[in-house]
């Protein structure tokens, strides 16, 4: 069996998230979703299906807009984006995201780099993928100290949007917003469930043998490696060195 990276386990959860979509968008600073949503839409052209449409901020091959994120929200508000990421400094069970601080604010102990739109983008974008890769418990806490974008709302907000899963290092959740909150689906290889409860700090349904997230196989593999490692270079080269060189010190099959 082909030895597989840990990174790479997660990319390719990350197209399966995405199956269905038509066009997805990726911040700045979001390689692996980047490489998700390029292996899809890899897949998706080998097999001769309809196309996916990627935007990219930062890149220059990979993004159709003009005028940076003010293009992307008029497009979100349209309901032309399908499938965002988002990630937090703290998220909590009910997937509330912080990106302001750590600590009570406004004397916030540890500042991060502020809400931007994600809060917009939350009510208005159907499938939203919350995605940390880093899986402690300062991580994921009972109750965020700072909502900068809420993962529920109050019975009659209009809202389109909301999130969809939570993927991590060691394991990929799903959320029931009727609850509301969170469900363990699977835990990735050389992870347990007793780590990931030790790991999170909120409470979440799970069954008493969780399923193992799948590993690729090897023609998806030869896929992620070639083509999707060479069009990540574009807009995040040193990850895609990275990868490259973490693949070549893996042990032969």
């Amino acid at each position: 069996m082909t030895a597989v990276l840990p990174r790479e386990i997660l990319i390719c959860t990350i197209a399966r998230l995405l199956d269905g979509v038509r066009h997805v968008a990726v911040g700045a600073s979001s390689p692996m979703p980047a490489a998700g949503a390029m292996l899809l839409r890899a897949m998706k052209q080998q097999a001769g299906e309809a196309p996916v449409r990627i935007s990219i901020l930062g890149s220059v091959e990979h993004n159709f807009f003009t005028n940076g994120s003010a293009e992307l929200f008029d497009c979100a508000g349209q309901g032309r984006i399908d499938a965002f990421f988002l990630g937090g400094g703290q998220i909590d069970g009910q997937a509330n995201v912080n990106l302001v601080g750590a600590g009570s604010y406004p004397q916030s102990t540890v500042r991060w780099p502020g809400s931007f739109g994600a809060a917009y983008l939350y009510f208005v974008v159907p499938r939203v993928i919350l995605f940390r890769e880093e899986h402690t418990p300062r991580v994921f806490v009972e109750k965020v100290d700072f909502i900068s974008a809420p993962g529920v709302s109050d019975p009659g907000v209009y809202r389109t949007g909301g999130p969809t899963a939570l993927l991590t290092s060691k394991g990929l959740f799903r959320f029931d917003k009727t609850r509301p909150g969170f469900a363990l689906e699977s835990v990735h290889p050389g992870h347990d469930l007793d780590e990931i409860r030790a790991a999170t700090g909120f409470d979440f349904l799970h069954d008493a043998t969780p399923a193992v997230t799948p590993a690729p196989d090897s023609a998806t593999l030869a896929l992620l490696r070639g083509r999707v490692l060479d069009e990540l270079e574009e807009t995040y080269p040193a990850f895609a060195a990275e990868m490259r060189r973490d693949g070549a010190a893996l042990p032969a099959a």
